[in-house]
C-alpha cells in the first residue's frame, strides 16, 4: 500500500513539474512588459457588467442593435494588418502606438464615467445612444493598437541567446516562443480575475442599494478602469529599462554596437515595406465609412464581404514568405479556427433572461466571470502539453465537443431544470449551481485554441515580418468574431426575444418581456456550435490543407 502511495504521489509530483512548474521555469523577466498589455486588455473586462446593466436600466436597444454593434465594435481589429506592418518598420518606435491605444481606452471609459454623473449635460450635446455607440467604437480601436504592439513585443521578449551570449537552439527556442504566447493567454485571463474579484466587491449588497446608489457605483468602476492605460503604458516603461540593462550586459560581454542594435533593438534583417497592407488597411477604412455612414441595405454584411476579400488577399501576399507545406498548413489552421471563432452565440436574451427570470444580480455575474476566469487560467495550465503533443485539429475537436456538452445545462435553465433538481437535492442543485457548473468552462475555450497559432507563428513565421504575420492571421480569426455577431443577429431577428421597457418618466411598459423563443435559439446555437467547427475539420484535414502541427 505504501510502495503504491509512493508511486502515486511520484506521478503527481512529475506532472505539476512538467505542467505547471515548467512553465514558470521558463520565465523570463523580458516576458513581463508584453505580459502587462495583455494583462491591461484582460481588466478591460471590468466594465463589461456595468455595461450590460447600464444598457439594460438607461438604453432602449434590442438585442438585434447590439448584436450589430458588436459587428462594428469587432471591425477595428481587421485593423491589426496594417498595424503589424507598421509595428515592423517602426520596430524600435513601436511603443508609441501603446500612448496612442492608451489615450483611446482612456477617452472610452471617460465617455462611460460622465454619461452616468453628467447625463443631463452628455444628452445636451448628443442622445446618450449616440454616446454609448461612439464609447463602444473608441474601446477597441485603442485595444487593437495596444495587441499589435504587445504581439510583437512577445516576440522580441523571447531571447536569442542565453546569459553567455550563445545562440539558444530551436528547441529551446520553440519551448520558449510555446511559453510566452501561453503566459500571455495566463496574463489576459488573470486581468479578467482580477476584475471579477473586485466586482464582486464592488457589487456587494447592490440588491438593497437606490437607482442613485447603483449610478454612483457604475460610475466608480469606470473611473477604476483608467487603471488599464496606466497599466498598459507601465508595461512600455519597464520594457525601455530591461532593455537598457540587456544592452548594458552585452557590452559588457565584448559585444559591438552593430551586434547589440540586431539583438535589441531591431530584428536582424530589417522589414521592407509592402504598400499592399496600407492600401489594403486604407481600402478597409473608405470601405467601413462610406458603408457605415450611408442607409444602403446589408451595410455589415457589405463591410464583412469587403473586409474579407482584403484580409485574403493580404494573406496571400504574406504567406508567400513560406515554404509551400507550411503556407498550407498555417492556412488549414485558420480556417479550423476561424469557423471555430465563428460560431453564433444566444445573444443579450440569454442573460436578459439570467437577470430577469432566474434572478441573477451583479454580484452573481460577477461570481460567475471570476468562476470562468479561474478555470480558464487551469485549463490552459493542464492542456499546454496538448499544445507539444496534438495537432490544433485535435485540440479543436476537444474544445467543440466540451462547449456543446457544457451549453446543455443553460438550456436545462430555460425549460426549468432548476425546478426539478431543486427539491431533489434540497435546494443544492439551483438555478445558480446549474449556472456556475455551465458558465465555469464554455466561453473562454477560444482563448485556449488560439495559443497554438500564436505559437506557430512565433517560431515560424521570418523573424523581421513576425508582426505582420501576427496581425495579418489575427485578423482573419478576429473577422470570425465579426461573423458570430452576424451570426447572432440573424438568429436575433428570426427567434425574437425582447426584455420589458418602461419609459423612464411614466412608468409605462413601451416593450412587453418575451422569452418564448429563447428555448429554440439555445438548441439552435448549440446545434451550429457542434456541427460547424466538426465538419470544417474533417473537410481541412482531407485536402492539401492539412494540419500536422
Amino acid at each position: 500500500m505504501s510502495r503504491h502511495s509512493d508511486k502515486t504521489a511520484g506521478l503527481i509530483r512529475n506532472w505539476l513539474d512538467a505542467v505547471v512548474v515548467d512553465l514558470f521555469r521558463q520565465f523570463r523577466w523580458s516576458f513581463l512588459p508584453p505580459l502587462m498589455v495583455y494583462f491591461a486588455a484582460g481588466i478591460s473586462g471590468l466594465t463589461a457588467i456595468v455595461g450590460a446593466f447600464f444598457v439594460k436600466e438607461y438604453l432602449g436597444l434590442s438585442a438585434a442593435f447590439l448584436s450589430g454593434l458588436a459587428f462594428w465594435a469587432g471591425i477595428p481589429w481587421a485593423l491589426k494588418m496594417p498595424l503589424g506592418h507598421l509595428v515592423d518598420l517602426i520596430w524600435r518606435w513601436k511603443v508609441l502606438l501603446v500612448y496612442l491605444g492608451a489615450a483611446l481606452v482612456a477617452a472610452s471609459l471617460l465617455i462611460m464615467y460622465a454619461l452616468i454623473t453628467e447625463t443631463a449635460r452628455m444628452s445636451a450635446l448628443m442622445p446618450i445612444e449616440a454616446w454609448y455607440v461612439l464609447s463602444a467604437l473608441l474601446a477597441p480601436s485603442g485595444y487593437v493598437v495596444q495587441d499589435s504592439v504587445a504581439d510583437a513585443m512577445s516576440v522580441e521578449a523571447v531571447p536569442r541567446v542565453d546569459a553567455e551570449g550563445q545562440a539558444l537552439s530551436e528547441t529551446r527556442t520553440k519551448a520558449l516562443h510555446t511559453t510566452m504566447q501561453t503566459l500571455g493567454r495566463v496574463a489576459l485571463i488573470s486581468g479578467l480575475v482580477a476584475v471579477a474579484l473586485l466586482n464582486i466587491f464592488m457589487f456587494s449588497g447592490i440588491e438593497m442599494m437606490s437607482e442613485i446608489e447603483k449610478a454612483a457605483v457604475y460610475a466608480r468602476i469606470y473611473l477604476m478602469a483608467l487603471a488599464i492605460p496606466v497599466v498598459s503604458v507601465s508595461g512600455v516603461l519597464l520594457a525601455v529599462i530591461l532593455k537598457w540593462r540587456q544592452r548594458r550586459r552585452l557590452r559588457a560581454q565584448g559585444r559591438s554596437a552593430d551586434e547589440i542594435e540586431n539583438l535589441v533593438d531591431r530584428p536582424a534583417e530589417k522589414a521592407e515595406a509592402n504598400y499592399w497592407y496600407f492600401v489594403g488597411g486604407l481600402a478597409f477604412v473608405l470601405l467601413t465609412l462610406a458603408v457605415g455612414l450611408s442607409d444602403i441595405p446589408f451595410s455589415q454584411e457589405i463591410v464583412f464581404a469587403g473586409s474579407m476579400a482584403i484580409v485574403l488577399i493580404l494573406m496571400r501576399q504574406l504567406i508567400a514568405h513560406l515554404a509551400l507545406a507550411k503556407a498550407r498548413a498555417l492556412v488549414g489552421t485558420a480556417i479550423i479556427i476561424f469557423v471555430f471563432r465563428a460560431v453564433p452565440l444566444p445573444g443579450a436574451g440569454a442573460t436578459w433572461f439570467e437577470i430577469d427570470i432566474l434572478g441573477f444580480d451583479q454580484q452573481f455575474l460577477s461570481v460567475l466571470s471570476l468562476i470562468t476566469s479561474v478555470l480558464t487560467l487551469a485549463g490552459m495550465i493542464i492542456l499546454r502539453p496538448l499544445f507539444a503533443s496534438r495537432t490544433i485539429s485535435h485540440i479543436v475537436i476537444l474544445l467543440t465537443v466540451a462547449a456543446t456538452i457544457l451549453a446543455l445545462p443553460n438550456i436545462g435553465l430555460y425549460y426549468g431544470l432548476h425546478h426539478w433538481t431543486g427539491p431533489l437535492t434540497g435546494g443544492v442543485v439551483d438555478a445558480r449551481f446549474i449556472a456556475i457548473m455551465d458558465t465555469a468552462v464554455e466561453s473562454p475555450l477560444g482563448q485556449i485554441a488560439m495559443i497554438p497559432m500564436l505559437a506557430w507563428i512565433a517560431k515560424n513565421a521570418p523573424f523581421e515580418l513576425k508582426a505582420t504575420f501576427f496581425a495579418v492571421m489575427a485578423s482573419f480569426t478576429n473577422l470570425a468574431l465579426s461573423a458570430s455577431s452576424l451570426l447572432t443577429k440573424y438568429l436575433n431577428q428570426l427567434f425574437l426575444v425582447t426584455r420589458e421597457v418602461r419609459d423612464r418618466e411614466t412608468g409605462a411598459i413601451t416593450v412587453a418581456a418575451d422569452y418564448s423563443s429563447l428555448g429554440t435559439l439555445l438548441i439552435i446555437v448549440a446545434a451550429i456550435s457542434l456541427l460547424a467547427p466538426l465538419i470544417t475539420i474533417m473537410i481541412v484535414q482531407l485536402t492539401v490543407l492539412r494540419t500536422e502541427e
